[in-house]
């Protein structure tokens, strides 16, 4: 308390003489106030207005690249710490009481002064390094004694505002090295191509002088001078004691540098992305962000080392990118081959950009139809041909299974499934969900795409894309880490930047459950891997991959993305102006170059566990892989949980047969006593007929027994079913060279194909046909009834319409 009053009694006796000062001499009163105030106010805020160069480091701190100023310099920002050599170098030539004084030397401006004085010219200015940082604040100012009083006054301001570190360190991030060099990190990298921590002895004393006579001493001319000027230094700092005498010899023996290096560009289309992100965040010019330096050189290797095979059939671009799935950190991030060239959009960067999506979506679609309860993993999906309106989706080689597992039908890729899927599951519902999962690009209404948002219709880009699957692995992950139960935040943006502390990530509602991922993950896991990887088998042993291709309409984006446990991977192949080229597959293109990228990882070999907790058990049916009924032959298998809400098996019905069972039979023409009741797998006979081609022991249904086809019961178990065309469908006809219109193919299944069938067109008979129940047609424009009658009396009526091509 004595000292707080004695404080109050000195600052009341400085007031009253002040007051009493002001009183006798007021002029020297306002001039002192006016100069007091000058001095406070003296510096600019900013002090630099200079831009800075834009900078990249990887998570270890590495140079991944950086962007020059509008001014045309490499002037890197202001660097967190300097090296102890390098400050030891620029103390000890600069300002050797730097750390003492108050922002002027008055023995050091004595001593320029005899030296100028001696010499009749200027050897020496004097000058801190505080009143050095100054003049560069003001742009360097003409030499002459009144500027050298601005900088003495405004160097004692500076001093009071900053601490000492700061001054250095804004001195080596403004000081000229020559050329368009300005600050030491930027030499460090343009003269040594490393950073500033990896400094020699002797890199730190060049840089430390180089600023003196950046004109006059650069790296590129006067060797002897620079040389020199180094070694004096160095000598210098031996004698201080920082360095001994072995140390000194090796530093005074190594070369200077001779010419200026490129700096590194590992990443440019991620700083490009990351320097837009933050154009509304003023003074941003540097960004650590989570990319392995070393993985991201792996990758971009990869990828222009394909591109060099690629390019022959005109195929030009390549992008990828790896994602930690525990974390969603991006690790690497390769927009596009750099080297690619201006002519073929070379700056484009392919991750970012929306693409025709081909079949990388049916995974997605596979796995929200089992969360729905709308599929079970081994259900039959119609594979036949179908068209919809004006829509006639096709499988790639143009042939069909009739009915397929929906998990086979993932594994194969199979369009026609996948769209009745789609129609089945709902569009609507699943394009809201393709952007709860994180599909940013899908912004257009579902209409707008109809159907074929399965097959390519909408556009995604491969951030989204490889993201989606690191999320959906990453629910997996956290099934098993928190027993059972999942993050809100497992849905989350793909992260790009290292950030101190834990970052609140914005999440979305995750629209998937730790079952239905684990089907899906299964599912993509058997995919047979592409020629080039070899053994593949042996491969899947030893990094099982959950994995899927693309192949956009027309051929010009081929996709891969693959997930572990560990890393999601997303690959892109194309041409950036959207040129299509023939082989330009996703298969052949992306997925080698996907499985390679797998090879520059770790390798732990596990896999995604069961998430029984997740899933139950229930009879499903042998052959339909449906909800198990009374009349199917049953397996109890592991399902998503919702998979209990699965619709029964629609395929297995009772027959009724004779007592030779070669025969089914009525009440009409049997007893039901004599009857004998046989559950049978039966399909209809359109997708029977294509599915007898790839399972040969199915058994169609017996045929009615002659006495029994008369009966009006029999109306609707026709054997017949039209392939093509469909009801009311309105068929578009060609005209040919001749001015006629093409001709149509109309075909028919039947449960027997030995059996006659009669057609008619518009009530006149037009020719039989027997085992190939097919016709070629030439109908004119216009509306038409097709007819068809078989042996047995069945009979099959069919309307279309005809538009005539012009």
């Amino acid at each position: 308390m004595q000292v707080i009053f004695r404080l109050f009694q000195h600052l009341n006796r400085l007031h009253l003489r002040g007051w009493v000062l002001a009183k006798k001499h007021p002029r020297k009163t306002a001039a002192l106030s006016f100069f007091l105030l000058l001095w406070l106010f003296c510096l600019p805020r900013p002090l630099f207005q200079e831009p800075f160069s834009t900078v990249l480091e990887a998570r270890d701190g590495e140079l991944l690249g950086a962007r020059i100023t509008d001014d045309g310099q490499w002037r890197f920002p202001p660097p967190d710490s300097l090296p102890s050599k390098y400050v030891d170098c620029l103390i000890e030539f600069e300002d050797r009481r730097f750390r003492w004084h108050p922002g002027i030397d008055p023995l050091s401006m004595a001593r320029a002064m005899w030296l100028n004085m001696s010499q009749a010219r200027v050897v020496s200015g004097g000058s801190t390094i505080t009143m050095q940082v100054i003049r560069m604040a003001r742009s360097n100012p003409p030499r002459n004694l009144w500027q050298k009083f601005v900088e003495m006054f405004m160097a004692t301001r500076l001093e009071l505002t900053y601490s000492k570190n700061s001054i250095l360190k804004l001195y080596a991030a403004h000081a000229p090295f020559g050329g368009n060099v300005v600050g030491i990190e930027a030499a460090c990298w343009r003269y040594y191509g490393k950073p500033l921590s990896s400094l020699t002895w002797a890199e730190a004393a060049t840089l430390a002088v180089l600023p003196n006579s950046p004109a006059l001493i650069h790296p590129g001319r006067n060797r002897n001078a620079l040389m020199d000027k180094r070694n004096r230094l160095l000598h210098r700092i031996l004698e201080s004691g920082k360095i001994s005498e072995i140390e000194y010899q090796l530093a005074s023996e190594e070369p200077l540098p001779t010419v200026s290096l490129a700096l590194p560009d590992l990443a440019p289309h991620l700083l490009d992305r990351l320097t837009k992100a933050a154009a509304g965040k003023s003074g941003q010019h540097r960004f650590s962000c989570t990319v392995d330096y070393a993985l991201q050189q792996r990758v971009a290797a990869v990828l222009a080392r394909r591109q060099e095979i690629y390019r022959g059939n005109d195929i030009n671009n390549l992008a990828a990118i790896i994602i930690d799935v525990p974390t969603g950190e991006v690790l690497a991030y390769v927009g596009n081959v750099i080297g690619a060239g201006k002519e073929h959009g070379e700056s484009v960067d392919v991750i970012a950009a929306p693409r025709s999506t081909g079949s990388i979506l049916k995974p997605y679609l596979y796995a929200l139809a089992l969360e729905s309860g709308d599929i079970l993993p081994r259900s039959l999906l119609t594979d036949v041909p179908i068209q919809l309106g004006q829509y006639k989706p096709e499988n790639y080689y143009e042939t069909y299974d009739g009915a397929v597992p929906a998990k086979r039908a993932l594994i194969r890729s199979l369009n026609v499934p996948f769209v009745l899927l789609l129609q089945q599951y709902g569009l609507e519902k699943f394009h809201f969900q393709l952007r709860q999962l994180g599909l940013t690009t899908i912004q257009k209404p579902p209409s707008h795409y109809g159907l074929s948002l399965i097959l390519g219709g909408a556009e995604a880009n491969l951030l989204d894309i490889t993201n989606t699957y690191a999320c959906m692995a990453r629910r997996l992950g956290s099934f098993y880490d928190l027993n059972g139960k999942s993050r809100p935040d497992d849905f989350r943006p793909a992260d790009f930047e290292v950030h101190q502390g834990k970052r609140k990530m914005p999440a979305a509602a995750a629209p998937l459950s730790a079952g239905s991922i684990w089907h899906t993950f299964e599912a993509m896991r058997e995919v047979e891997r592409p020629n080039s990887v070899g053994e593949w088998e042996l491969f899947r042993a030893s990094r099982p991959v959950a994995w899927k291709t693309g192949t956009s309409f027309g051929f010009r984006d081929a996709w891969a993305a693959g997930v572990t446990p560990r890393y999601a991977v997303g690959v892109w192949v194309g041409n950036a102006d959207g040129e299509g080229r023939p082989g330009l597959i996703g298969v052949d293109m992306a997925a080698p170059v996907l499985f390679e990228l797998f090879e520059q990882l770790p390798n732990d070999g596990r896999w995604f566990d069961p998430p029984y907790d997740d899933m139950v058990q229930m009879p499903v049916c042998q052959m339909s892989g449906y909800r198990a009924t009374d009349n199917c032959p049953a397996d109890t298998v592991w399902v998503q949980e919702n998979g209990q809400r699965s619709a029964a098996c629609p395929y297995h019905e009772v027959l009724h047969l004779d007592s030779t069972l070669q025969y089914q039979v009525n009440s009409d023409c049997v007893s039901p006593s004599a009857m004998r009741h046989v559950p049978w797998f039966v399909l209809p006979p359109e997708m029977e007929f294509f599915f007898k081609t790839k399972n040969p022991n199915y058994a169609s249904p017996p045929p009615f027994r002659a006495d029994c086809l008369s009966s009006a019961s029999m109306a609707d178990q026709s054997p017949m079913q039209l392939i093509y065309p469909k009801q009311a469908a309105k068929i578009y006809v060609p005209v040919d060279l001749n001015g006629q219109l093409s001709s149509t193919i109309f075909r028919v299944a039947h449960r027997k194909p030995d059996i006659e069938i009669h057609w008619h067109l518009d009530g006149k008979f037009i020719g039989t046909t027997r085992t190939f129940h097919q016709m070629s047609l030439q109908p004119a424009a216009g509306p038409h009834q097709l007819t068809l009658v078989d042996k047995d009396g069945f009979r099959l009526e069919r309307s279309f319409e005809i538009l005539g091509g012009g």
